[in-house]
């Protein structure tokens, strides 16, 4: 009876045997991925067994949000059910909830996120009355944010059981996120406990978001405020003024009019230099005009000897980098320090760990194409959001690279042999499970090997942040 409330919860199939494997940095954070894939698509197989290893959970079966702070750092992510799945339990039973709660919390324990994440934290919705879980001591304190949530039925725990057991957690480090008052009354008398307050951005007017801060400081003074489902950068700028700390939301990647914005120098001088790669030049012009910045040569040789590059030997020269990596892969470097160069103020390193996925993810899509083919579906999912992370149009930006027309037409208008790939990352991103099948289609790939694509691009983009961090 147990599986087959399972098989119908999750919509499971009998999975394949996942053989255990130490947890290193890289390795770890892609079996995170293959249980918490961002945004990855429609649930799909996972454990038939809920006592079953976690990490046997199908790879499109949680997602997760980025969760930005004020400086529009990731400060950690939302670990959630696709929305296909939340939607199929939204009316079941509370022990429904709790099945669901429990594997969440199970898979997240597993993948050992308090390594993975590192100073980042997980935000992770949980019914009220499945907080004194016995599972919830697995998940690590420091990291943790336990958001409780109501349901309708019978099962609410006594307010003093409750509280009792919010304080007992808090005291070993967990932190507590509780839905602000007006959404949710129910919770009105913890709110002196909460380290968290969460805000739904679509529920607030000026008038109402005014009156509720000004609640929230009084009856809840430790607690920083979380906005999620901000649509756009106007509504961030908003809540940002109302004194909010933690924002989620589209918002992240929405696009502004930035055509008074000019690139910055150290894009121009990497630009000519990525044009003289692209033109075969001489390696000492190369190297002359990469010298001509020391700190971007420096910062050019991190990237190339970070671990997600898998190198042998450690480049401390970029003759050596021509020589080991040539051209074409050099290229890439290039292009990826191009879209960090200038250090803007804001999303940019957000944005950038976005295109790095789509890139990546592109790149392994490719896996039966050619070598320089694979190139030019990294640079297609690099580039397709250059404009976000530069703040210039994308017209300004594409002019100024020069880049293969195949790429062009893939960014610009969505056309081309690179679109179907570059539609299938952003699919990937919306969790638009119709959007991953056609695009998969397109691609030659399948949604399920789409959801291992992505959970591998996302441990690489995590080890190519860390270059640069």
């Amino acid at each position: 009876m147990f599986k087959t409330l399972l098989n119908w919860l999750f919509g499971r199939r009998t999975p394949t045997p996942v053989q255990q494997q130490p947890v290193t940095q890289a390795a770890g954070f892609e079996k995170l991925n293959r249980q918490a894939p961002l945004r990855a698509g429609p649930p799909a197989a996972a454990a038939t067994e809920p006592a079953a290893a976690p990490q046997e959970i199908g790879a499109t079966f949680i997602c997760r949000e980025a969760v930005l702070n004020r400086k529009q750092k990731i400060a950690g992510y939302q670990f959630l059910l696709q929305e296909a799945a939340r939607n199929h339990i939204r009316n079941s039973s509370r022990r429904v909830h709790h099945l669901y709660a429990e594997v969440l919390v199970n898979s997240l324990a597993h993948a050992d996120i308090g390594k993975l994440l590192g100073p980042r934290s997980a935000y992770i919705d949980i019914p009220d009355s499945f907080i004194d879980h016995e599972c919830i001591l697995h998940l690590p304190a420091a990291n943790t944010v336990l958001v409780l949530t109501r349901l309708p039925d019978a099962g609410t725990p006594a307010p003093d059981a409750l509280l009792a057991t919010i304080r007992r957690l808090r005291a070993i480090g967990y932190r507590i996120g509780l839905p602000d008052p007006v959404s949710e009354p129910g919770f009105a008398d913890l709110l002196p406990e909460a380290d968290v307050v969460i805000v739904r951005a679509p529920q607030l007017t000026a008038e109402a978001a005014l009156a509720l801060t000004a609640s929230i400081v009084e009856r809840a003074p430790r607690a920083t405020l979380l906005v999620r489902e901000l649509p756009g950068l106007e509504d961030f700028n908003f809540c940002f003024k109302l004194g909010a700390s933690l924002f989620q939301g589209p918002f992240i990647t929405s696009r502004e009019d930035w055509k008074d914005h000019n690139l910055g120098p150290n894009f121009t001088r990497l630009a000519m230099l990525a044009g003289k790669l692209r033109k075969q030049a001489e390696t000492d012009e190369i190297v002359t005009l990469l010298k001509q910045d020391a700190a971007l040569a420096v910062r050019l040789l991190r990237y190339i000897n970070s671990a997600a590059n898998g190198l042998s030997e450690h480049v401390s020269s970029i003759e050596r980098a021509l020589i080991l990596l040539g051209r074409d892969k050099l290229y890439r470097w290039v292009m990826l320090l191009m879209c960090s160069t200038d250090d803007k103020e804001g999303r940019a390193s957000a944005v950038l760990e976005t295109a790095l996925v789509r890139a990546r993810m592109m790149e392994l899509t490719g896996s039966r194409l050619s070598a320089p083919e694979r190139e030019s579906l990294f640079l297609t999912g690099l580039l397709s959001l250059i404009d976000v992370v530069l703040q210039v149009p994308m017209e300004r930006a594409m002019t100024s690279l020069a880049v293969a027309p195949e790429i062009e037409a893939a960014i610009m208008r969505s056309e081309g042999p690179y679109a179907p790939q570059l539609m299938l990352a952003q699919a990937c991103e919306r969790a638009d499970a119709e959007a991953i099948r056609s695009a998969a289609e397109r691609s030659q790939t399948t949604p399920e090997e789409a959801a291992e694509f992505h959970l591998q691009a996302l441990a690489w983009a995590l080890e190519i942040q860390q270059a640069e961090a």
